[in-house]
């Protein structure tokens, strides 16, 4: 058995599914593809790949549809997912973030730069889980097995939105800078212009319901970790 890394590559244009695999096991990558979203969700739950790229257009199921369902799965919900959009899709895009991708790249896309998303990510699953624990509030992170619990209660995160916590936690009451974020959950270089961090942290407030206002936005800048008002910590 093989101990590179596994992508799933899903989409039902043959040619994109050569020239990404073509590049990801040059980079040293096994891959396995699937022709459409019914296939993508079997070889996904058959084979725990390492990561997927996901197209949004797609017979059977729409890309859309197979991220909500992965992210829904106890199975495949930290798989890190990229989704692949039409030039010009910015509705697909937040879509697709809104559905529990990790990230998007858009056609026609650079081989590299593909690559370059994927390796980050995998860098980024894996530092996340290394270390012990974190607490702050009522939050304890656990970064050996990447379990969040608030008062004691499980919190089902995905990796990026995890990884993108406790980085905020790790520096409560301090204001992250955008590129800051982008940098260390992301791996983006730059001043890169992105609905990415706005999407998972809209997500990340849903899901952390009544205590979503720890979570605080500091506009122009970033994001702030801290305890709101009424709340003394």
């Amino acid at each position: 058995m093989s101990d590179k890394p596994l992508i799933l590559i899903a989409d039902d244009e043959e040619d994109v599914r050569e020239l990404v695999g073509m590049n990801l096991r040059r980079a040293g990558f096994d891959t396995v593809e699937a022709a459409d979203g019914l296939q993508a969700l079997t070889a996904a739950r058959g084979r725990r790949p390492d990561a997927i790229v996901l197209d949004v257009m797609m017979p059977g199921r729409d890309g859309l549809q197979v991220c909500q369902e992965l992210r829904e799965d106890e199975r495949t919900l930290r798989i890190p997912i990229i989704m692949l959009t039409a030039k010009g899709q910015t509705l697909d895009r937040i879509a697709g973030l809104e559905k529990g991708a990790d990230d998007y790249i858009a056609k026609p896309f650079s081989p590299k730069e593909l690559v370059l998303r994927v390796q980050a990510l995998l860098r980024r699953a894996a530092v996340v889980g290394e270390g012990t624990e974190l607490k702050e509030g009522p939050f304890v992170f656990d970064l050996a097995s990447v379990r969040l619990t608030i008062n004691g209660s499980h919190m089902e995160l995905t990796l990026l939105e995890f990884k993108l916590l406790h980085l905020l936690a790790s520096r409560k009451g301090e204001v992250v800078e955008r590129d800051h974020i982008l940098r260390e959950v992301w791996g983006y270089t730059g001043n890169v212009q992105t609905r990415t961090l706005d999407t998972h942290v809209k997500r990340l407030r849903e899901k952390l319901g009544e205590h979503a206002d720890w979570l605080q936005t500091s506009r122009g800048f970033g994001y702030v970790f801290r305890a709101p008002a009424a709340v003394a910590v």
